[in-house]
């Protein structure tokens, strides 16, 4: 931790400025020798796993990292959490800080469980008499049963993850560190993590990698992407993880096939392009009206959605949402028959083209969607010629969920489902916001059709 910690506000958690980490390459083994004996001449090569990064984290907020691997996020957390020394720049840090980082980091492999559990937990600054008070709790919540008894180097990744998680979730920290380890363990203890995690997020600051975007725009209030150890995006985390996957799916197919991939739009939050008497309006209606859900509906203005990306080969036009009788919505109730159209003009002679759409919550967890492949397996590949206009339709009904604004992602690519191009994809192509708060539990609701009790009859 930098001296310079008691200068910071107490308002950050976290300040960081200026900050690098550089290794020192060898080509060879023997040449770390010979730069050992003459030190006028070098040997190795930089190597600069990160640079010039400055950045700050407030006390209380969750904040992401993300970024493909060898991009410098895990040597960003080490020199966070003090088991790293930067080569320039400072990290001053407010408070306990807590640290899940490479798989089994600070456990010995001969030590038991229940031996590492004591010598983990006095590295994060518990005393004996405190981890004693703790640890019924700690193994409870590790649940690993007898192999607590047993040397760590008989485990399985889960469970060392089980048990090095329990550790740090009972050492009263201030900060939280979690890198990546959520994925290894299964999915019930993936489940007890996450509910950890959200009760932390009330008095804590968390600090989470994953690769996982649903996970990252679900749980951070703002989040960075690093590449090639520099700083590549700053801000809010579903159009930091928007941003982030345009760009891999942009170089995967550039790597894949030579396909030069644009990616437009900004990264940030987009304002309704629906003007405030239309608002207004809507809302009147609204007031009249007893409507289950109430959504309402907002049309699809190509000049303000979110980030686009493709290689240009098609463009979507226009998207809609109509009622069974092909009449456009403003406003939509749930439970009844909608029809999701999608117009795309195509730039070049396609083939294989499939047409498909996600619907998000506010912060970008993909809630459901569809795409017209399968139907175009069944029916033959559909294809289009350049000038034509092509019209993809997805008739459902519209699910009940809970008061807030939902977005629809548009797409259309060619291809198969294992190897297919994107040629034009519009993040948060139509708004749809749910006024109600008829539906309160859960991400979506279903209709009850019939909702009864009865007593069981005694034999």
């Amino acid at each position: 931790m930098s001296s310079e910690a008691r200068f910071v506000s107490t308002e950050m958690a976290i300040t960081i400025h200026g900050l690098g980490k550089c290794y020192h390459m060898y080509e060879k083994p023997f040449h770390r020798l010979l730069q050992g004996l003459n030190r006028r001449r070098r040997y190795a090569r930089d190597f600069w796993a990160l640079r010039n990064l400055d950045l700050q984290i407030r006390r209380g907020e969750t904040f992401g990292i993300i970024g493909r691997n060898g991009s410098g996020k895990s040597t960003l957390l080490q020199m966070i959490a003090g088991t790293l020394t930067p080569t320039e720049g400072s990290v001053s840090v407010n408070g306990k800080v807590a640290a899940l980082l490479e798989l089994g980091s600070g456990f010995n492999p001969d030590f038991t469980g229940r031996e590492n559990v004591y010598l983990n937990a006095a590295i994060l600054g518990l005393t004996r008499p405190q981890v004693e008070e703790r640890l019924q709790s700690i193994l409870s919540f590790a649940d690993i049963g007898d192999f607590i008894d047993q040397p760590v180097r008989s485990y399985s990744s889960g469970m060392v993850v089980r048990l090095a998680f329990s550790v740090i979730a009972h050492v009263d920290a201030d900060i939280l560190i979690v890198d990546e380890a959520l994925s290894v363990g299964d999915a019930f203890f993936s489940q007890k993590c996450m509910r950890f995690l959200r009760e932390f997020q009330k008095k804590g600051t968390l600090l989470f990698v994953s690769h996982d975007a649903a996970a990252v725009t679900s749980l951070c209030d703002r989040a960075i992407w690093l590449d090639a150890g520099q700083l590549r995006l700053e801000g809010d985390s579903k159009a930091v993880v928007e941003m982030y996957m345009a760009q891999q799916h942009a170089k995967g197919r550039e790597a894949l096939a030579g396909e030069a991939v644009a990616v437009r739009g900004a990264a940030s939050a987009r304002g309704s392009a629906v003007a405030d008497d239309e608002r207004d309006c809507r809302s009147a209606l609204l007031a009249e009206h007893d409507l289950a859900t109430r959504f309402s509906v907002f049309h699809f203005d190509p000049d303000a959605t979110g980030i686009e990306f493709g290689t240009g080969a098609a463009a979507i036009k226009q998207v809609e949402l109509l009622d069974d009788r092909l009449h456009a919505l403003t406003v939509v109730e749930g439970g009844e028959i909608v029809r999701l159209r999608i117009a795309v003009e195509l730039k070049s002679d396609l083939d294989g083209l499939i047409f498909g759409f996600y619907l998000k919550d506010r912060l970008g967890q993909r809630l459901f969607g569809d795409n017209t492949l399968l139907a175009t397996i069944a029916d033959g590949s559909v294809s289009g010629r350049m000038g034509e206009e092509l019209v993809a339709e997805f008739r459902f009904r519209m699910p009940t969920m809970p008061s807030g604004s939902y977005l629809f992602d548009v797409a259309v690519a060619s291809g198969t489902q294992d190897d297919h191009t994107q040629h034009h994809w519009v993040h948060d192509a139509l708004e749809i916001k749910a006024s109600d708060l008829t539906m309160r539990h859960g991400l979506i609701g279903i209709p009850m059709l019939d909702i009864s009790i009865s007593k069981a009859q005694v034999q």
